[in-house]
C-alpha cells in the first residue's frame, strides 16, 4: 500500500471511529439505566445487573467449556497476560440473545462486533496494563485492518464476585473497579475525534483469592470477519 493510499485509509477509519463513538455516546447518555463514570479523559459507562444470576451461571459454564491458556501477549509494560481464554459459539441461541442485548444497549451495528470472548482468572493470574486498540507499529496491524480495522468500544461483563483481587484498573485516570456479578462496563478506546486514547490503558489485576470470570466483546471501525 502506498503512503497516500494508507493515509487515505487511516483518515477514512478515523472518521468511522468518530461516527461510531458519537452513536454509542448518544445512546448510552440517553439511557436512564446506564451510569457514566465521572473520570476525566475516558468515556466509560456502567450498567448494574445487566446479566441475571442464572445467565451468569450459564455463561461461567460456557467459559469453562472453551477456556484454554491465553495466547502469549507482551503488554504495555513488556510483561504479559496469564489467564484462560476462549471464544464462545457465536451461533448458540443463548449467546445470540445476549449479543443482541449488548448491541441494542449501545445502539451499534451488530456487524461491527467481534465474537464474544470469555476469560477465567485463577489466583495469581492477571492481564497487565494494555490497550484494546491496535497500533500501526504492531506486527499484526495489517492483518487486523483486513479483519475490520481498529477497535472502537469494549463491552466487558463481570460474571461473579471475587473473594479478593481481580479489579479492572485504568491507571491513567485513577480508576479501579471491583468485580460485581452481572455488571457491564463499556468504554471507548478512542478519543471523541476518532484517534486512539492513551487514557484507555487498563489492566486486570491479579486474583488473590477465588476465581474471576468475565466476558468481553470488542467492536471495530468496519464490519468484523
Amino acid at each position: 500500500m502506498s503512503f497516500f493510499a494508507k493515509r487515505k485509509s487511516e483518515t477514512s477509519e478515523t472518521l468511522a471511529l468518530r461516527k461510531v463513538g458519537e452513536t454509542v455516546r448518544l445512546r448510552l447518555s440517553g439511557d436512564g439505566g446506564v451510569y457514566r463514570i465521572p473520570v476525566e479523559g475516558l468515556e466509560i459507562f456502567g450498567v448494574a445487573d445487566f446479566f441475571s444470576t442464572a445467565e451468569c451461571d450459564k455463561l461461567m459454564a460456557i467459559v469453562d467449556s472453551v477456556a484454554r491458556p491465553s495466547p502469549t501477549y507482551k503488554g504495555t509494560d513488556a510483561t504479559g497476560r496469564t489467564s484462560y481464554t476462549g471464544d464462545v459459539d457465536p451461533f448458540d441461541p443463548f449467546i445470540l440473545m445476549l449479543q443482541r442485548r449488548i448491541d441494542d444497549l449501545m445502539g451499534i451495528d451488530p456487524a461491527l462486533g467481534e465474537t464474544i470472548q470469555g476469560q477465567r482468572y485463577e489466583p495469581g493470574q492477571e492481564f497487565r496494563a494494555h490497550y484494546d486498540h491496535f497500533l500501526p507499529s504492531q506486527h499484526f496491524w495489517d492483518t487486523e485492518q483486513k479483519r475490520g480495522g481498529q477497535r472502537s468500544w469494549t463491552a466487558m461483563a463481570y460474571l461473579n464476585a471475587v473473594e479478593e483481587g481481580g479489579t479492572t484498573d485504568f491507571p491513567r485516570v485513577n480508576l479501579s473497579i471491583p468485580p460485581q456479578p452481572g455488571a457491564l462496563l463499556i468504554w471507548n478506546n478512542m478519543k471523541p475525534d476518532g484517534t486512539p486514547n492513551p487514557d484507555a490503558l487498563h489492566a486486570g489485576t491479579p486474583v488473590v483469592r477465588g476465581t474471576k470470570y468475565v466476558l468481553t466483546k470488542w467492536y471495530r471501525a468496519r464490519p468484523w470477519h
